[in-house]
């Protein structure tokens, strides 16, 4: 029995691929239903975020069912192994504690995996996916990811994918004072990217979401307008800066609307920012002229400044990951060298339980307890010795001398 990890991320795959097996929230139930179903397959949990999607296991022999599983995915190709990783036992607790750190993201210690590490061990819970083992090693992945934050300067001066974005519009395109910024969504990313916009004093703020209480909601917090996101092609133009980031599994902006919307502005330049995967925008607009769009991957040389700062933090946290990574798969591997003694006095209390069960029954029909007793030493002395018995006799036949001597130290005085 071993633990896997099996994913994709935005250092292996590009965003087309990485939105093809991108599971939505009510997708992960049914999708790690039908991952238990596989016979090797014990445990399982699921993380699917914008930058990957990673598949957690307990399971028995290698992992090909695992991949092929995944192969199945909607949209997905034959050509998912040249962009997959795939790690197991101390490889794949080291990528958990690396990903719950924030040492594997987009942006370096970003904090927001962390919830949504949890996220996915919830639903792994709720679904009924999650056992012992990887609740325990996830338990252990939350407990590491404090550690890291509470011990080195990983999480200093927190960024977020959404604050990247804001800083890019701010340095590089528009004064945010003087602009007008749509947020599509009402989620964490819209959250974070509406909470920067405020502090850059952001002019006017207009937030469209498909279920208008959510974005109600979130103007209210922000002081911005709520809008069906029916009405999206009604107020498009008046957006400067577009910054789009929900769960649809199609896009929310054709080419059409922004075509329309740029006439409606008589091309004054519009920064359209994607941080959804799947993507909200239609690939298609980047070639509109006057607009600028650009995804998750587009943010990678605005975040390598803040790597550079993080880097030394980042070492630190390396070392603490490893630490921790040596102490789970040393009790992992303790809890497994004692799982054949605990099998062993299962056996012995099964054995137990039916002679008692059968004692009890001659003694109800009225044999005397003598022989009841009798019985009962006699049942549990045959039951409890036959495997050994037939063991040790194939073992004089085959001359397997080392069960004998195995035998001598279980019995030292027989």
């Amino acid at each position: 029995m071993s633990l896997y990890v099996l994913g994709i991320n935005h250092q292996t795959a590009p965003i087309a691929l990485r939105e093809r097996l991108a599971f939505a929230s009510d997708a992960l139930p049914p999708a790690l239903t039908s991952l238990q179903a596989l016979p090797s397959v014990h445990e399982a949990v699921l993380l699917s975020t914008c930058n990957r999607t990673e598949l957690y296991a307990h399971s028995e022999g290698d992992s090909s069912a695992l991949v092929q599983w995944l192969a199945t995915h909607p949209g997905v190709n034959d050509d998912l192994s040249a962009y997959l990783y795939r790690h197991s036992d101390a490889d794949a607790v080291r990528h958990l504690f690396r990903v719950a750190s924030g040492l594997d993201s987009l942006v370096l210690g970003e904090p927001q995996i962390l919830g949504q590490v949890k996220q996915a061990w919830a639903i792994s819970r709720e679904t009924g996916t999650l056992g012992g083992h990887l609740d325990r090693l996830f338990q252990q992945a939350f407990a590491t990811a404090k550690r890291t934050r509470t011990d080195t300067r990983i999480g200093a001066n927190p960024v977020s994918v959404a604050s990247v974005a804001v800083r890019l519009a701010q340095d590089n395109f528009t004064r945010l004072s003087e602009a007008t910024v749509l947020l599509i969504g009402a989620g964490e990313t819209i959250e974070l990217a509406a909470r920067h916009l405020v502090e850059a004093k952001a002019q006017r703020l207009l937030i469209a979401n498909r279920t208008l209480a959510h974005a109600q909601e979130l103007a209210s917090r922000h002081g911005g307008i709520a809008l069906p996101l029916s009405e999206l092609d009604k107020h498009l133009a008046e957006a400067d800066v577009v910054i789009s980031a929900t769960a649809s599994r199609t896009p929310i902006l054709a080419r059409v609307q922004v075509e329309q919307a740029l006439r409606a502005r008589r091309h004054r330049p519009m920064l359209l920012l994607d941080l959804a995967v799947p993507r909200d925008i239609d690939t298609d607009v980047a070639a509109l002229r006057d607009v600028y769009l650009y995804t998750v991957d587009d943010l990678e040389r605005a975040i390598e400044d803040n790597r550079r700062s993080r880097r030394e933090a980042a070492e630190q946290a390396e070392a603490i990951i490893e630490l921790q990574t040596a102490r789970f798969v040393e009790q992992w591997q303790a809890s497994t060298r004692q799982q054949p003694l605990l099998q062993l006095r299962a056996h012995g209390e099964h054995i137990r339980n039916e002679a008692l069960a059968k004692v009890q029954q001659q003694l109800a029909a009225g044999m005397p307890a003598d022989q009841a007793l009798e019985l009962l030493a006699h049942t549990l002395t045959n039951k409890l010795l036959h495997a050994p018995t037939v063991a040790l006799r194939e073992a004089a036949r085959s001359g397997d001398a080392e069960l004998a001597r195995a035998a001598e130290k279980l019995f030292p005085h027989a």
